[in-house]
């Protein structure tokens, strides 16, 4: 019997709500609506307006009525939150790429050691994790007037059915949650100066958050909290059998790791700066945070206000003119957070005068490199040797990338698909598994070159 729901897709590019329908084998997905996520500068501060986006998910969901919709979900990228004020309104949430929290960490780490910090959360130390964003407004008297703290995904689902929840995925990319028992470490809340009361109840993938209101049109249909984080729903819809597999999601964030049925916290992951966040199932996956098209994306839109249009065909055309690259760059280099000139950047760092083709040519192989240091950090952190690389998201429709990760990492790479966040996003609200759906997902295997 078919099942129908809608997956609410949010990226810090782009959003999209997606009617989906599982016949029983295979599930076929349909962008409804698509938007671009709302970014606006106040008094020389970013943040993402939740009400326009708000806007922009009621217009998807109008364009559903008159059809059959079992559940919805949500789920958007990590670190990010909103305030909830006593009278229940929400507040624009400060964005990621607001660089308000340079600088912070060190000051944070006045009151709890960056060790003690790792080894209560096992999360990644990087700038624009929500303890930092949290430490930062609480000590500046910005969280004075808010009664609750929810992450976006979960903002949003209180904006669509007036209750608040915390979930487990989304809050595990926070550096708040001790990950041995999925709940909020209180030592680390006392260090940003907050309660446990300012959070809401922790729950798992899966759970009903409450009814979609009236005034959406679609009458009371469940929304559930699926995997909140769009990396731990992207991650789930990997399609993989095999138990020794690293995934590679790729997009503007690229994030690589592995699946384990506990976390890991140890010196390795501490000197590696590894990271643990939560799965789809309750289990952790351990990886890696590193910068992936952002850069190209940086590039291009450089490009674009030069009066110079690149289609990703002549980008890749591009990059293999160019040859190998001379010289390679650290993706994850501060320098490339937010600069004004990304191509400008990239040759400063490089130290080379290269034109569009050898900046592309340069992304490239020094992405694959990374993935390629990366992979081989992994297999120790496992303690065993990886049998297959699965590149997922945008990312892995690019052959020629995907050629060079295979070549360095001197495995299988199988990429596909690319739609995966909002797959596994439907998968959590369908109850699926992966073998559920292993058959009808279409991939495509690249070799390493001898």
């Amino acid at each position: 019997m078919e099942r129908q729901v809608i997956a609410i897709d949010l990226g810090a590019t782009s959003g999209r709500v997606v009617y989906a329908v599982y016949d029983g084998r295979a599930v076929s997905m349909e962008t409804v609506h698509r938007f671009k996520t709302p970014l606006f500068e106040k008094e020389g501060r970013y943040f993402w307006d939740i009400h326009r986006i708000l806007e922009e998910i009621s217009l998807g969901l109008g364009k559903c009525r008159g059809r059959r919709v079992g559940s919805i979900g949500i789920d958007t990228w990590g670190v990010d939150f909103c305030k909830v004020l006593k009278d229940g309104s929400v507040c624009n949430p400060r964005a990621y790429r607001d660089p308000y929290t340079d600088g912070v960490p060190e000051k944070f780490f006045a009151r709890m050691p960056r060790a003690e910090l790792f080894s209560r959360t096992g999360i990644q130390i990087m700038n624009i994790n929500s303890v930092f964003q949290l430490y930062a407004q609480n000590m500046a008297g910005e969280l004075d007037d808010a009664e609750k703290i929810l992450f976006l995904p979960d903002a949003l689902g209180y904006m669509l059915t007036g209750r608040m929840v915390c979930e487990y995925t989304i809050l595990s990319t926070s550096a708040l949650m001790d990950p041995r028992t999925k709940e909020f470490s209180l030592p680390v809340l006392q260090a940003c100066g907050l309660g446990r009361d300012r959070f809401a109840e922790v729950v798992l993938p899966g759970t009903e958050v409450g009814r979609l209101k009236e005034e959406f049109g679609l009458g009371p249909v469940p929304v559930i909290a699926v995997a909140g984080h769009d990396t731990a729903s992207a991650v789930y819809a990997v399609p993989s059998l095999e138990e020794n597999f690293a995934y590679l999601s790729s997009g503007t964030w690229s994030l690589m790791g592995i699946e384990s049925p506990e976390p890991v916290i140890n010196d390795d992951m501490a000197s590696l700066n590894y990271t643990n966040e939560g799965g789809a199932r309750g289990n952790v996956r351990v990886l890696k945070n590193i910068t992936g098209m952002w850069l190209l994306e940086q590039c291009l839109a450089k490009w674009r206000e030069e009066g110079k249009e690149y289609t990703y065909p002549q980008l890749v055309s591009m990059a293999e003119k160019a040859g190998k690259s001379s010289a390679l760059i650290d993706p994850d280099d501060p320098l490339f957070a937010s600069p004004t000139d990304m191509p400008a950047a990239l040759r400063s760092k490089a130290g080379a005068d290269l034109d569009d083709g050898g900046i592309v040519r340069l992304i490239y192989d020094s992405l694959a490199a990374k993935y390629a240091e990366t992979f081989r950090n992994l297999e120790t952190i496992a303690g065993h040797r990886l049998t297959q690389l699965n590149i997922i998201g945008g990312g892995c429709q690019n052959g020629f990338l995907n050629q060079l990760t295979a070549d360095g990492c001197g495995v299988k790479v199988v990429a596909g698909p690319s739609e995966c966040t909002a797959l596994g996003n439907v998968m959590v609200q369908l109850g699926l598994e992966r073998r559920d759906v292993y058959d009808s997902i279409e991939t495509k295997t690249f070799y390493p070159n001898e």
